[in-house]
C-alpha cells in the first residue's frame, strides 16, 4: 500500500520486477494478437477421419517400403519432439518470459503442443503401429537421437529450479535457448517430416495423417513467429547482450541445425520418393536456415538458394486449401477471427 503506481512501461520481456505483472494494461500488443489468433484456430485430433489411412496402412500394396519408412519417422521424431517442445515452454520458458501478454500466448502454446502430441498418438494407435519402436526411435535411430540430443543440450539447462536470469551472462543464456528453441527445433528440425508427409497427402495418400500434420504445422508456424518477436524484443530491449560473438555463436547454432535436418532428410530418403529426393530438401533446408538467420537480423548464409517446394507455403493456408486431401470440408477456426 502507498507504492508508486505501476506503469505500463514498467513491463519487460524478461527481469521484470513490476509487482505482480498483471496483463492489463497492455505493452506488447502483437502478443495478445498472437494469443487471439490461437484461440481462434483450436482443433482436435480425434475430429479426424483416419479410415481412410488405416485400409492404405494394412493394404499390402497400399504404400512403398520408402513411404512407410517416412510415416514411421515421423511419427518417431515428432512424438518425442512435441514432448521436449511442452516440457521447456512449462519447466523453462515460462519462468523466465516475465511479460504477462507473451506468458498468456506460452499458456495457448503449451495446450496446442499437448494437443500435438495427442494427434501422434491418435495417429499411431490408428494404424497399430507397434508403440514401442515408435517412441524409442529418439534412443536407436541415429539421425532422430542426435536431432533429440541436440535440442536438449540447448534447452534443458534453463529447467534446473536455481537459475535465474538477471546477469549478461544468464540473460544470454536464456536468449540462447529461445534461438535454439524457436529459430532451430520449431524452424527447422520440423520441416523435412512435415514437407514428406504434406507431400504424401498431395498424392491422396495417407490423407487423414496429412490433413492432422497440416493443422499441426499451422499451428508450429504461428510459434515460430512468436518466437521470432520475443528474441527481437529481448535484443531490442537488452542490446548489450547482442554482441558479436554471440552473432557468431548463434549463426553456428542455425548451420549446425541445418547440417542434422539435412542428415535426417538423407535417412529418410535413401532413394527420390514423392517427388522429392534427399538433395532438393538440402536446398529447401538451407533456404529455411537462410529465413530464419534474416528474421533474427543475421546474414544468410547459403547465397542464391531457392524454395524447391513452394506449395508448402499454401498448404499453409487451410482457407485456401479446403478438401485438398479429398476429405470432409473442415476450417478450424470459431468466429472468423483469424486473417492472414
Amino acid at each position: 500500500m502507498g507504492a508508486a503506481r505501476i506503469q505500463v512501461d514498467d513491463k519487460r520481456m524478461i527481469n521484470c520486477r513490476a509487482d505482480l505483472n498483471q496483463l492489463v494494461p497492455f505493452k506488447y500488443d502483437w502478443a495478445w494478437q498472437k494469443y487471439l489468433d490461437a484461440c481462434a484456430n483450436h482443433w482436435m485430433p480425434q475430429e479426424v477421419n483416419m479410415a481412410k489411412d488405416v485400409s492404405m496402412w494394412r493394404s499390402a500394396d497400399g504404400l512403398t517400403e520408402d513411404e512407410r519408412l517416412i510415416v514411421m519417422r515421423s511419427l518417431g521424431y515428432f512424438s518425442t519432439a512435441d514432448s521436449l517442445v511442452a516440457n521447456n515452454l512449462v519447466l523453462a520458458i515460462y519462468r523466465h518470459i516475465t511479460n504477462p501478454e507473451c506468458r498468456q500466448y506460452l499458456l495457448r502454446q503449451a495446450f496446442e503442443e499437448a494437443i500435438h502430441t495427442h494427434a501422434y498418438q491418435y495417429c499411431i494407435e490408428s494404424l497399430g503401429i507397434d508403440e514401442g519402436e515408435v517412441f524409442n526411435m529418439y534412443r536407436e535411430v541415429p539421425a532422430v537421437a542426435r536431432k533429440a540430443a541436440w535440442s536438449l543440450s540447448h534447452t534443458h539447462s534453463l529447467s534446473n529450479p536455481l537459475f535465474k536470469t538477471g546477469t549478461p551472462e544468464d540473460d544470454q543464456h536464456l536468449l540462447r535457448n529461445l534461438i535454439g528453441f524457436y529459430a532451430v527445433t520449431e524452424g527447422i528440425f520440423f520441416y523435412c517430416g512435415f514437407t514428406q508427409i504434406l507431400s504424401m497427402g498431395r498424392r491422396n495418400k495417407m490423407t487423414g495423417v496429412a490433413e492432422q500434420f497440416q493443422y499441426i504445422l499451422r499451428d508450429e508456424s504461428m510459434h515460430l513467429n512468436f518466437g521470432i518477436d520475443v528474441i527481437n524484443q529481448i535484443k531490442n530491449e537488452n542490446p548489450h547482450l547482442w554482441t558479436a560473438e554471440f552473432q557468431q555463436e548463434v549463426i553456428q547454432m542455425i548451420l549446425e541445425g541445418t547440417q542434422l535436418e539435412i542428415e535426417y532428410a538423407r535417412d529418410t530418403m535413401p532413394r527420390g520418393v514423392l517427388g522429392m529426393n534427399a538433395a532438393m530438401m538440402e536446398e529447401y533446408l538451407q533456404f529455411i536456415a537462410n529465413r530464419r538467420l534474416v528474421q533474427i537480423g543475421l546474414p544468410e548464409q547459403f547465397p542464391g538458394v531457392k524454395n524447391p517446394f513452394p506449395w508448402m507455403s499454401e498448404i499453409m493456408d487451410l482457407r485456401k486449401e479446403k478438401n485438398f486431401f479429398e476429405t470432409r470440408v473442415t476450417e478450424y477456426q470459431t468466429g472468423g477471427a483469424l486473417a492472414w
